[in-house]
């Protein structure tokens, strides 16, 4: 018979949460960056200079920052299982 691992509770922080906390914010400065750049499309008005568009790429770096925190924390998880599980 294996033995599971404990779960964590949820005050605890585990590897690769902090990277998914960082990337969502990221993401979010990003998708705002975006908003705001594609309106004066729909008013009519002249267009943001190009340093607010290189800004709107913040949102895929947001999304690659919070994937490696998932993959951390998936390899973390997987080392727990595979010590707990023992020799075999």
């Amino acid at each position: 018979m294996t033995a599971t691992p404990v779960p964590r509770t949820t005050d605890e922080t585990g590897p690769g949460d902090g990277l998914v906390r960082i990337g969502a914010i990221v993401f979010i400065v990003g998708a705002v960056a975006t908003l705001i750049t594609v309106a004066p499309l729909f008013l009519g008005s002249d267009p943001f200079p190009p340093v607010a568009y290189l800004v709107c790429m913040l949102m895929g770096a947001g999304f690659a920052i919070a994937g490696a925190g998932v993959l951390r924390s998936i390899g973390a998880q997987r080392r727990l299982a595979k010590s707990s599980a023992g020799p075999s």
